[in-house]
């Protein structure tokens, strides 16, 4: 499968272009999000590079920390060769490191600024589960996050340069990053809609703890299904996060809005 086209000696890479893709129609949904909220349009142009450049970090500081199985490497060969730590254009990016270092950049505008770090949160976040929903068929073309040998009908195709050791003697695989894609559309809808049926429910942060929840869960369960998951000590860092994520979130909002009906439910963010 072709990955990319050449300018001169420059190569293009689709997944490039398809992420970038996914960064526009984030930016568009959260100016539409802001007009429905009432806020400052404008602001969400200035917001983008403070996502961006932090999230772009967080999610190769993910990646290094946490390396998949498929590369035949651990953290440490980083640690060895630490000009492979900014050579992103051979791949490995990771969500979770994009979403944390995307809020502390976010979180960072909102102080500068004077706004309301979770509203804005709130403002943003649909339209980043719709750039991951779009971002995930980079890795259709780059022929990578796919799960175990299956028969189904929706099976992809793996060349036999992209299949993982210990499967090269199979040719069709789960399509993890579809699964994946249709996840995170799933969960754009879910906030769209309780973004506008709980309206008057909601605190500010909700949506933003409901993407979060959301997202842990479907990346819990497709962890099970991965074969070049990231181990650390043994353990798969990315399922053991989720998990942890999504029960933190969970007492949150259970306690946010707990306080809430007693009263005592505070805004400062």
């Amino acid at each position: 499968m072709i990955d990319g086209f050449y300018i001169g000696n420059f190569k293009v890479y689709f997944y490039g272009i398809i992420i970038m893709v996914g960064v526009v129609a984030a930016v568009f949904i959260s100016i539409r999000r802001a007009v429905y909220y009432g806020q400052d349009v404008d602001l969400i142009w200035d917001i983008v590079p403070w996502l961006l450049i932090p999230g772009l970090i967080g999610a190769r500081l993910w990646h290094v920390l946490t390396p998949s199985e498929s590369l035949g490497f651990g953290a440490s060969y980083y640690f060895e060769h630490p000009l492979e730590i900014i050579n992103i254009r051979n791949g490995g990016l990771g969500i979770p490191g994009a979403v944390i270092g995307g809020a502390v950049g976010l979180f960072i505008f909102s102080r500068r600024k004077g706004l309301k770090f979770l509203l804005w949160a709130d403002v943003i976040v649909p339209g980043l589960a719709i750039a991951q929903a779009i971002g995930r068929w980079g890795n259709f073309v780059n022929q990578e996050l796919y799960g175990p040998p299956t028969n189904l009908p929706w099976a992809i195709y793996i060349d036999p340069a992209h299949r993982m050791p210990g499967y090269e003697a199979y040719s069709f695989f789960h399509p993890m990053f579809l699964y994946e894609s249709i996840w995170n559309a799933l969960n754009f809808a879910f906030l769209s809609l309780i973004s506008r049926k709980l309206e008057a429910r909601l605190l500010n942060g909700d949506i933003f703890f409901l993407y979060l929840v959301f997202y842990a869960i479907g990346r819990f369960c497709l962890e099970f299904i991965r074969i070049d998951a990231s181990y650390v000590a043994g353990i798969n860092a990315n399922q053991v996060t989720m998990a942890a994520v999504a029960i933190i979130i969970v007492l949150v909002l259970i306690i946010r809005h707990k306080n809430m009906v007693s009263g005592d439910s505070s805004d400062l963010l």
